[in-house]
């Protein structure tokens, strides 16, 4: 990205939002990856906020078979401070060849490539200004992986520059794995119609960069400040739970009796209800949630209209309407919308539930 003095540089962003998800089953089946929550916000939602902080207010999301729903969550991208054009994309066939179905979107300017499946605690303003600086045909967002294996990695040279990127090697050559957010120049354009379809079927970003580095373009790298998650698992979405909550400040909208305790940094929504109940942050609950006689422990996210009641729950994700009643602990766990999980349970070692959408669990005593 070569930045012109006399004039203010237009960036456009491209968010890909059609993956199937299928690390993410059973949620998936009946969701968007993308718009699973990460603090009670759909991941999506955290991307499409980092996007519009960073300056960037030209938005293409590319969508595929989940693209109805997509639609109806982000709208026109007004809420998010942006504008959104939507790219649809029939089938899966990988990163580039998003990008070599948005040539029409594009253009020839600048852009920035974010898939919506990461959070970053951090955001992007610093990635985005400065790869605007750089110079660069392409710049990198990279961490440190202790399996790199499961990702784009990049080789350095001495200098910093790259002059290698693979996708999942077998026998990785650093431990420099992408991201998943790239800034790109219109070059990248030439790449993704030259480079074939890899032997997974797909138009693989990372051979569109070795192509542009075979050929004597500047690729760069910039590490991640902050946590990155990428959410591809339920684990990996109870980790970008814990690392957005950490951002939570106590705010008591909802109501709140006098019996219950709250500690810590705690967002209880308006419309809320916490009655005989015990508090402790960092912790959201949502709008028409009822949290009854129940402790709610920390790094935990209640969704809209649950009902958690004498039970005990810590480090989870509820999502919207579901309901937990006398189960004694539930931690590390994952409800799906309008689930039901019900006692008498009085384990003391807890229990570990992952439930889809509308599914039911009796946990005996």
């Amino acid at each position: 990205m070569t930045p012109d003095p006399c004039e203010e540089i237009t960036v456009k962003a491209l968010v890909l939002a059609g993956g199937t998800g299928s690390r993410m089953r059973p949620f998936s089946h009946t969701t968007a990856k993308q718009l699973l929550p990460v603090a009670n916000e759909p991941v999506l939602f955290h991307v499409l906020a980092s996007v519009a902080l960073s300056g960037v207010k030209d938005v293409g999301v590319v969508v595929g078979t989940t693209g109805d729903q997509i639609r109806e969550a982000v709208g026109d991208g007004s809420r998010f401070g942006v504008s959104v054009t939507y790219v649809d994309q029939r089938k899966p066939l990988g990163i580039g060849h998003a990008v070599r179905i948005s040539r029409g979107f594009l253009g020839d300017e600048d852009f920035l490539l974010f898939l919506g499946d990461n959070y970053l605690e951090k955001g992007l303003t610093d990635f985005v200004s400065r790869a605007v600086q750089s110079g660069f045909d392409a710049n990198l967002l990279v961490h440190g992986a202790r399996d790199p294996s499961r990702f784009g990695v990049a080789e350095l040279d001495g200098h910093g520059g790259v002059v290698r990127v693979e996708e999942k090697p077998a026998n990785p050559r650093s431990n420099l794995a992408l991201v998943g957010v790239y800034a790109l120049t219109p070059a990248v354009h030439e790449a993704v119609r030259s480079v074939p379809v890899s032997s997974r079927g797909e138009l693989e970003i990372t051979d569109a960069l070795q192509w542009m580095i075979d050929r004597g373009l500047t690729v760069g790298t910039e590490p991640v400040t902050g946590a990155w998650c990428d959410v591809g698992g339920v684990e990996d979405l109870l980790d970008a739970n814990r690392v957005a909550l950490g951002a939570t400040r106590r705010l008591l909208e909802g109501d709140v009796d006098s019996e219950s305790t709250v500690v810590g940094p705690i967002h209880v929504a308006e419309g809320a209800v916490v009655r005989r109940s015990h508090l402790y942050g960092p912790a959201v609950i949502g709008p028409g949630a009822v949290i009854d006689r129940s402790t709610v422990e920390g790094f935990t996210s209640i969704g809209a209209g649950c009902g958690i009641r004498g039970s005990r729950i810590g480090s989870s994700v509820v999502m919207e309407k579901a309901c937990v009643e006398r189960v004694n602990a539930l931690t590390g766990s994952f409800l799906g919308r309008a689930s039901v999980v019900s006692g008498p349970s009085t384990a003391a070692g807890g229990h570990r539930l992952v439930l889809g959408d509308h599914s039911s669990a009796w946990l005996a005593s």
